[in-house]
């Protein structure tokens, strides 16, 4: 399982990939997963920092960084924002 963000979690096995929300082609991709009830919300009201698209076709949004997914994939001790593993 991955930490992302808050103590949320997501399987890594299913992670396809993370990338940034700024562009305008993904905030079209976040709009319709939203409209199509696949998207998961896991920033907890803070600003979306990381798309997470999974296998089974769910989109999930994050309010941690995509280096700090990327590095916890890699390293799953590291610690997360709050200073907690």
């Amino acid at each position: 399982m991955l930490n992302i963000g808050f103590g949320n979690m997501v399987s890594a096995a299913r992670l396809i990939a993370v990338v940034t929300p700024d562009s305008a082609p993904m905030k079209r991709i976040i709009q319709d997963a939203r409209d199509r009830e696949v998207l998961i919300d896991a920033t907890l009201g803070r600003r979306t920092r990381a798309v997470l698209f999974m296998d089974s076709g769910h989109i999930v949004l994050s309010a941690v960084l995509p280096e700090t997914v990327a590095a916890r994939i890699s390293d799953p001790a590291t610690p997360d924002e709050d200073g907690e593993q």
